[in-house]
């Protein structure tokens, strides 16, 4: 720690320094150079103070890269496994045909990623398929390329991929990933691969969490993967800058339910597996709260008076514990609401 004193006035200052003149050798106060005197006290000061400047600083921590988190394997069915980690879910298929992977989470957690595969199957990865663009999901694809997996996923990841995005809501810049890391093998509404003895259907879902989502069902299974059209447990980020709606999630959501039975298992983009009661909850909680703020739009309120309103207020308590917090995604499924009206 340490103090700096600041002087109101030269006269201050001068008197501050009284007591070190007078001490002096041979202190004669008729012929005292104040200027001089003052520059050099002035002079020191400074330098202490750079100096001080300087320790404080070296003794802060400069900000590290983030942290890679364990990932965590559950085995969803013969042959297909949940990976759970810093990111979004993934799934590993493995088997004869060798090893498919949905998603990647940050380049990061990428060491993680395929040190967990590895001990699923000592095979390499032969397909990468990306939900979305989002690096949470798909900021490992560079690494995965490199290692030999071929990437899939909707034309409109490659092209955000590629290109320079913003992430509107939060302000947030991301910079066009590098060649390596993009889809080489793209489609428009949906590609099936018939692989380890099942068969991999993915499915585009417009305009739901972004404009190149894509849903993945295993079929003789029985497993979905669903990206970020789904959060589990918690109010979903709904990216309308890159053309996700409410609507399109609602949508999302009733189109995964027309693939399901009661024994099937859902892997959500984020939180814990789910079933197909657990995506009915989902999927009615988003209606009530987009009918509830339409009804607040057309009543004339602002956005300030409609986070105010707390039309979530019933749904807080169970989804309301995630990074998205209830006034936060009150403001996020407004702003989408408007878009929708304005387009």
């Amino acid at each position: 720690m340490f103090r700096l004193l600041i002087f109101g006035s030269l006269r201050d200052y001068r008197r501050a320094l009284e007591f070190e003149i007078i001490t002096r050798p041979a202190f004669n106060p008729c012929t005292i150079d104040w200027p001089q005197i003052i520059k050099e006290k002035a002079m020191r000061q400074l330098a202490f103070l750079l100096s001080a400047i300087a320790c404080v600083a070296l003794s802060i921590p400069a900000a590290s890269a983030p942290k890679s988190v364990a990932i965590q394997t559950t085995e969803v069915a013969n042959g297909l496994h949940m990976l759970v980690g810093s990111g979004g879910n993934v799934a590993v298929s493995s088997g004869p045909d060798g090893v498919l992977v949905i998603d990647d989470q940050y380049a990061y957690q990428y060491e993680g990623i395929a040190q967990a595969i590895s001990e699923i199957s000592p095979t390499k990865t032969k397909f990468l398929i990306n939900t979305h663009w989002h690096s949470d999901h798909a900021g490992s694809n560079e690494q995965m390329a490199k290692s030999g997996a071929v990437i899939v996923a909707h034309e409109n990841v490659r092209l955000r991929l590629s290109t320079d995005q913003v992430i509107e809501f939060f302000k947030a810049e991301r910079p066009a990933s590098p060649r390596a890391a993009l889809p080489i093998i793209t489609f428009t509404d949906d590609i099936t691969f018939h692989f380890n003895d099942d068969v991999v259907h993915v499915i585009h879902v417009s305009h739901a969490h972004t404009d190149g989502d894509a849903i993945v069902h295993f079929q003789n299974a029985n497993v979905i993967h669903t990206g970020d059209t789904f959060f589990r447990g918690r109010y979903p980020f709904i990216d309308s800058g890159s053309g996700g709606s409410v609507s399109g999630m609602i949508a999302a959501a009733n189109q995964t339910l027309t693939l399901c039975n009661d024994e099937t298992k859902i892997i959500p983009g984020h939180g814990p597996m789910a079933d197909k009661q657990g995506l009915i909850e989902y999927r009615d909680m988003l209606k009530a709260v987009r009918q509830t703020v339409s009804d607040l739009i057309v009543a004339g309120n602002s956005a300030a008076q409609i986070v105010l309103a707390k039309p979530t207020a019933q749904f807080d308590g169970k989804w309301g514990d995630g990074f998205l917090k209830p006034d936060t995604f009150v403001k996020m499924i407004t702003d989408s609401i408007k878009r929708a009206t304005l387009n």
